[in-house]
């Protein structure tokens, strides 16, 4: 077995880890650990933009009431206050990095800015609607010349490396990295003083999610079997919107389009949100995917119905480029006739509880972006606050990674040869891909908008199952990519309904028909199993 090292791992190459990775590169060598292609990631279909306070008439102190209010009684102020105040100069800086913002046509100065639901006001900065693909593509394009950067792309993370699993005494702490190398299909032990989480979301878990493949939940399945506590991770965000058609399964309209007018009706004409929220289509995503959900269920529709024809075709092309020939590809004129919508699994509110400087409870092991439970947050994200958090914590985590790596020294650490025992490859990856489908089904099904104690319970069970097939499949057979990725993906599932039964209320994302009102006092919900986690812990 090979093992690399490293000044600074980064796992992960969207806008948390390349934030990291380009500041701390004055610092030493760094390595940015990519699954797939460095490009494919979270970032790049964030379509919105990124909420930041720069009109003179907005104030940080709106923008911080907005999240929490959005963040249902979960979000910690102290962390919302540095993440929001934290923004208007990584804005600056993406700028000098030849990231561009649209401006105003009627005011050339001023940022053309957007607004979508749960903000008092326009503070979205977005380029056109593929802000994600342009921060992906300016950062990316920054650490790859960079002498100091090196982007390892097919390099998927099995663990990270605990000094308690191999042995050593004293405090336990995170030493590097096993990965598989997908191009050779060996593994390699990477060492490092410094280990960044960034592997971003996990939506992959649903059966229908506006995420791509990669988002299968990896750092945090990983740090949960470190040890390290994990924090309420029944927050899971449902899009309202995404495009409602058999070839696009993952296709995002964004929330800017409710922005600039767009209406939610549903298959008989009726503006139905106005019934459940008196903000209508600009009502925060909880509420906006539940009201739709509701109609759905009480017709019987597939959809549901996003309006924004009564906007000319001129000034969707101009503002919405992306989208616009996007959903005529799909046979959808935006500026003639509605376009169909279903809610479909987003954004993960919960992960590795982090501070805003991406300390977890183990030295040497950083989580940043998506994977990280910051505080930011809370029981409902606002929207484009994602990558706001991304930018500044990715930021502040280089900072305080190079304050510390001195304390975690990794020189003289002998990391042990994975062991394969006797395993032997496999000819049946029909059951991998029949137990990834099973995962994706039964969390769509019973842990999905709206849950029930019964549906959870036939969750976990089926759950536990599938487990059960995975561990045993895990140590018969090598290694592989299809696999590590399941056992994260059904980790993560059980993690999502082990959270949400032990919430017996109803707030923010999670909504429980047998547990309705909202109790009087927010309370997280933290699961930390010992290091190697049990098959099922409760």
């Amino acid at each position: 077995m090979q093992t690399r090292d490293t000044d600074f791992l980064v796992i992960g190459s969207g806008v948390a880890g390349l934030t990291a990775a380009l500041r701390l590169s004055a610092h030493g060598k760094v390595l940015v650990a990519s699954k797939r292609e460095a490009s494919e990631c979270n970032t790049r279909y964030a379509q919105g933009g990124i909420a930041c306070v720069v009109d003179p008439a907005d104030s940080m102190a709106e923008h911080i009431t907005d999240t929490l209010q959005t963040g249902g009684g979960l979000s910690e102020e102290s962390a919302v206050r540095a993440i929001v105040e934290g923004g208007p100069e990584r804005i600056a800086e993406l700028e000098t990095l030849g990231v561009h913002f649209e401006r105003s046509t009627e005011h050339p100065n001023d940022y053309d800015l957007g607004q979508e639901g749960g903000h008092s006001r326009r503070r979205v900065l977005h380029a056109g609607d593929i802000t994600g693909q342009a921060l992906s593509e300016g950062l990316l394009a920054r650490a790859k010349a960079d002498p100091n950067i090196t982007v390892a792309e097919n390099l998927l993370a099995i663990d990270v490396i605990p000094t308690g699993w191999i042995g050593l005494g004293g405090e336990n702490r995170c030493v590097g990295c096993y990965f598989l190398d997908k191009n050779s299909g060996e593994i390699l032990a990477v060492r490092s003083p410094v280990t960044i989480l960034a592997t971003g979301g996990l939506g992959k878990v649903y059966l229908y999610t506006s995420n791509p493949d990669v988002a299968t939940g990896d750092g945090v399945a990983m740090a949960w079997r470190a040890g390290l506590p994990i924090r309420d991770m029944e927050m899971i965000q449902f899009h309202p919107t995404c495009l409602y058609h058999p070839d696009a399964k993952t296709f995002l309209i964004s929330e800017a389009v409710r922005g600039e007018g767009a209406k939610l009706i549903d298959r008989r004409g009726h503006e139905f949100v106005y019934d459940f929220d008196d903000r209508g289509p600009l009502a925060p995503r909880d509420i906006t995917a539940r009201a739709i959900d509701s109609v759905m269920k009480k017709y019987g529709d597939p959809f549901v119905y996003l309006d924004i024809s009564h906007r000319d075709a001129e000034f969707l092309q101009q503002r919405f480029p992306t989208l616009y020939k996007a959903c005529l590809k799909y046979g959808f004129d935006m500026a003639r006739a509605p376009v169909p919508v279903v809610p479909a699994a987003h954004y993960s509110c919960g992960g590795v509880v982090a501070d805003v400087n991406g300390c977890t409870a183990m030295p040497g092991l950083y989580a940043v972006g998506e994977v990280a439970s910051t505080g930011l947050h809370g029981a409902n994200r606002l929207a484009s606050n994602s990558l706001l958090e991304a930018l500044v914590c990715g930021h502040r985590c280089a900072d305080e990674a190079v304050k510390r790596r001195k304390e975690n020294p990794v020189a003289d650490i002998t990391i042990p040869r994975w062991e394969c025992g006797d395993a032997v490859s496999s000819n049946e990856e029909i059951v991998v891909e029949h137990d990834w489908n099973e995962v994706r089904s039964v969390m769509w099904d019973y842990v999905g908008i709206v849950r029930s104690d019964r549906r959870l319970t036939r969750a976990r069970r089926r759950i536990r199952t599938i487990r059960e097939e995975i561990r045993s499949y895990y140590k018969e057979y090598l290694v592989t990519a299809d696999l590590i990725e399941l056992r994260n993906l059904a980790a993560v599932a059980e993690l999502i309904v082990r959270s949400a039964q032990r919430r017996k209320e109803s707030r923010g994302l999670h909504y429980n028909e047998d547990w309705p009102e909202t109790a009087a006092h927010a309370r997280h919900t933290v699961i930390q199993d010992r290091p190697g986690g049990p098959l099922d812990a409760e």
